[in-house]
């Protein structure tokens, strides 16, 4: 262990307190997934019927939420600023980040076939801009000045909104741009999934917040993750079932449409998913996967309209499970992912503006911003290049890309929604696709097709991490490869290991931060190994 390492490693013991987040529920294993590598072993079936558990304890808290006081006050605040002609702006980082961009465009898609409703009534503020939509920007979300400046670069003021969600509750981003809204005089909710009490004592930065005035609090805990801390399972479906039914309520009694009652057809999605019939269909696309991953093939999913739930799926799939991220044509040596999405019905840019139902919106920093907000060294070393022009140059749409097929294992696989209107269209501009996946809801359409979206997103969670389990990458139910690009995931990491190595938190972070250290010298070009795995193999030796 090189002094250097161990400076960081006894910095992060001491000073970063704030960031060791073993108490939380979101940071817990679940009993209801304990068993869950061992069921994958059994039969694919079993497992996802495991995996499937803990989504009952997110119906279990809508039922809850939806009767609210809460839930009212923030409907009615939604009215208010619509009528003002505001902005409903959401906030996120990570997962939610990229359903904050996935609601911004399910509104803006409904309000431009929708006269009398205007679509830059919707924004989202993502942590890192939209270039994180496609790739993980590393350590943004532990910076609150981060998300304040977001806040100001949109320019909200007192007639706008913003909803702001965190799985969590603690992301340092989000709970900027909390701050920075409340003291420009906007309407604002907070959204996270633990419980308030328990943030509020533990977490300066929490308690802040929690205790403002100005901010409304919308406690949606539902218990542990299915898979230990990937907080993209129930903490993002209970937020994306609640933020949706908070939009489609204010559009339903702006128009004056029959409002849905949203627990009970969550509960008839939860009932559809766990059929026989589709638990067959996930376990076979698993099954199928699985086999093209252990033969060192890569998937690319091919899909239109939702599109957006895919690439929120496929992305994170990287810092969850330690895989290369989508691949940037500025980084040739980089290796490929293993999974990618495209849409074959346009060329990138028009894939872009119709995914997104604006232009793009990223950040164009300079090292002089970030030297301003007070960045680490390692940020103002390497200005992040996460700029328009490098989003718009991944080729997403119709281009031709090579390396995703040059081996005989690489696979196509098409992605659709039962009753999406454009599956034809998308079924003949992607013949040879070697797969179909057709996902469907069971359940009533609404204005934004909310429950259409949330089984797009519990399918394909569940097929992304069942495939996963089978490859090797969970011990039990605890995602053993992970990432550790900010703070929260170095705390996550350094409790795996002590965990399964049965050693002390704080042998477990010197020893972390020495294999971060021999890490970051190997080439670009070879496939990261995952730091926990490599820092357990080195105990075994």
């Amino acid at each position: 262990m090189s002094a250097t390492s161990n400076i960081r490693a006894e910095k992060f013991i001491r000073e970063e307190k704030q960031f060791h987040l073993g108490f939380l529920p979101t940071e817990q294993s679940h009993f209801l997934t304990a068993t869950l590598e061992k069921d994958f072993k059994r039969s694919t079936s079993d497992g996802v019927r495991t995996l499937q558990r803990p989504d009952r304890l997110v119906l279990e808290m809508a039922e809850k939420m939806l009767k609210s006081p809460e839930f009212a006050k923030m409907v009615d605040a939604g009215l208010a600023t619509l009528r003002e002609k505001g902005r409903i702006i959401f906030s996120g980082c990570g997962a939610t980040g990229r359903l904050s961009i996935l609601l911004e465009a399910m509104f803006r898609r409904y309000a431009g076939e929708n006269p009398g409703f205007d679509a830059d009534c919707a924004e989202s503020i993502m942590t890192g801009g939209d270039f994180a939509l496609i790739r993980s920007v590393e350590s943004f979300e532990d910076y609150q000045v981060f998300g304040r400046k977001q806040v100001a670069m949109a320019e909200m003021s007192a007639r706008d909104m913003l909803v702001a969600i965190t799985e969590g509750g603690e992301t340092s981003s989000v709970i900027g741009t909390v701050k920075e809204a409340a003291d420009r005089r906007c309407r604002v909710f907070l959204l996270f999934n633990n419980p308030a009490a328990l943030l509020r004592e533990h977490l300066t930065r929490c308690r802040e917040v929690i205790d403002d005035a100005r901010v409304t609090v919308l406690d949606l805990s539902c218990g542990p993750m299915a898979l230990a801390g990937s907080t993209r399972m129930q903490a993002t479906t209970a937020e994306e079932l609640i933020c949706g039914a908070f939009l489609e309520t204010v559009i339903a009694r702006i128009s004056g449409q029959k409002e849905m009652d949203f627990a009970a057809e969550f509960g008839k999605l939860l009932d559809h998913l766990e059929s026989d019939a589709v638990v067959g269909e996930i376990a076979g696309a698993i099954d199928f996967e699985d086999r093209v991953y252990r033969a060192k093939g890569r998937v690319t999913y091919y899909a239109k309209s939702y599109l957006l739930d895919l690439f929120t799926d496929t992305t994170e799939r990287s810092p969850t499970f330690m895989l290369p991220p989508f691949k940037i044509p500025s980084i040739p040596d980089a290796p490929e992912s293993w999974a990618y999405v495209k849409n074959p019905m346009a060329p990138a840019p028009q894939v872009w503006r119709e995914m997104l139902c604006r232009e793009p919106r990223c950040l164009e920093w300079t090292l002089s911003d970030y030297r301003q907000m007070g960045a680490a060294p390692e940020i103002l070393a390497k200005v992040p290049r996460i700029g328009v022009e490098n989003l718009l140059a991944m080729p997403v749409g119709n281009e031709k890309v090579p390396a995703r097929y040059d081996r005989a294992a690489d696979v196509s696989v098409l992605v659709m929604l039962d009753r999406a209107p454009d599956n034809a269209a998308l079924i003949a501009a992607a013949p040879a696709c070697q797969y179909k996946i057709v996902i469907s809801s069971g359940c009533a359409d609404s204005p934004l097709h909310l429950m259409d979206h949330l089984a797009v997103k519990l399918f394909m969670n569940t097929l992304s991490t069942g495939t996963m389990v089978k490859n090797g990458r969970v011990s039990g139910n605890w995602m053993s490869y992970v990432s550790v690009s900010n703070k929260k995931l170095i705390d996550r990491a350094i409790r795996l290991i002590a965990e399964l190595g049965n050693i002390s938190y704080e042998e477990s972070c010197r020893a972390l931060f020495a294999s971060i250290e021999e890490l970051a010298a190997l080439p670009v070009s070879q496939e990261m190994p995952s730091p926990v795995q490599y820092t357990l193999k080195k105990f075994r030796k």
